[in-house]
């Protein structure tokens, strides 16, 4: 089971910090739509949506260092399952960030991406977050946890699985809970089926889900742990519930077989101590030991990343992603029947 580290150390940057690195990246990266830069290499970036931010502010400062010396960046971020798709299709990629480990296998599959792109100690894991519940300030319905996500007053958004990692980390949080909580495969089929037949919004992804929660659309939106830090930090007013069962989020990052020499520095540079911090002031838990700093937009700063009372992981309670694909996310398998079952009440 994954533990956190904790060797507490304060970090006195903020929010506007953050937002003066993610400015100095995208001046970093002016003219950068592919190929060389006047100066260097260009190093494409395709990704999921929602690290955009941490990865602007960790581009900010590769580019200090003697290995990002005259490299600037070209990112291209959206739903995971499209954008690992639009690499395929051959979309312009040195290094990929996606949330599901099956989107980096579609690559090596194509020959994109090496086969031992994942044998590191972090078996390929850049960030990691939980799943959690996003509701409006002050929790006007009084969600406490999954199993008011049943109610007949409670209206959801989370992303669509077709298309985006993020909403199969959500489902299969749900449906671990139900486990956990010691209900059948059956009575846990029902319970996905009970809050299928609540969502009001099938998002393309989890930053579009979280603009159909700015919206309006839903009174609940299941989402990462760091997208709600993330949103407050901007002024967002939200507060967030890490349920008792919760699943830890693992998304991976790789090098492309044909990618500039800078990619692997950069993806060095990612799982370094500077790298990470970056993801931490964002909102994610770090990959490595020893980043304990004041996270801004966190329930509790000072704590940001509590440890669940039942930290749920692909591996330990579903068997990893191939046979969890399978099941539960293939061509008419388990979700398309329960989403069915919820549209057909």
């Amino acid at each position: 089971m994954f533990q956190l580290s904790t060797t507490r150390r304060t970090l006195l940057v903020g929010a506007v910090a953050t937002s003066m690195a993610a400015t100095l990246a995208s001046c970093a990266s002016a003219g950068g739509n592919g190929g060389d830069s006047a100066d260097g290499d260009t190093l494409h970036i395709v990704g999921f949506a929602v690290p955009e931010e941490a990865n602007e502010a960790i581009e900010a400062k590769f580019v200090e260092t003697p290995e990002g010396e005259g490299v600037s960046f070209s990112g291209s971020y959206g739903a995971s399952g499209d954008q690992s798709r639009k690499v395929v299709d051959g979309a312009d990629a040195d290094y990929v960030h996606f949330s599901l480990e099956g989107d980096v296998t579609r690559l090596v599959d194509a020959g994109l991406v090496a086969e031992d792109w994942n044998a590191g100690e972090n078996a390929g894991i850049v960030s990691r977050s939980v799943v959690v519940l996003i509701v409006p300030e002050g929790n006007p319905d009084n969600i406490q946890g999954w199993d008011d996500l049943t109610r007949d007053d409670v209206s959801v958004i989370t992303p669509d699985p077709d298309s985006s990692g993020s909403a199969r980390w959500n489902i299969l949080g749900a449906y671990g809970h139900a486990l956990a909580e010691g209900k059948t495969e059956e009575e846990a089929n029902e319970f996905l089926t009970d809050i299928f037949a609540n969502v009001t919004q099938w998002a393309g992804s989890g930053r579009q889900a979280t603009e159909a929660f700015d919206n309006g659309l839903g009174n609940v939106l299941i989402s990462y742990e760091n997208e709600a830090i993330l949103a407050r930090q901007q002024g967002r007013e939200y507060d967030y519930i890490v349920p008792d069962n919760t699943l830890l989020i693992e998304n991976p990052g790789a090098v492309t077989t044909d990618a500039i020499p800078a990619a692997q520095d950069w993806l060095d540079f990612v799982l370094s101590e500077e790298g990470q911090t970056e993801f931490v002031r964002t909102g994610f838990r770090p990959v490595i030991d020893g980043i304990d700093i004041d996270v801004e937009g966190a329930n509790d700063p000072s704590n940001p990343f509590p440890e669940p009372a039942n930290l749920l992981t692909i591996a330990d309670d579903f068997g990893g992603w191939s046979a969890t694909n399978e099941k539960f996310f293939a061509d008419g398998a388990l979700i398309q029947q329960l989403r069915q079952a919820a549209r057909d009440r």
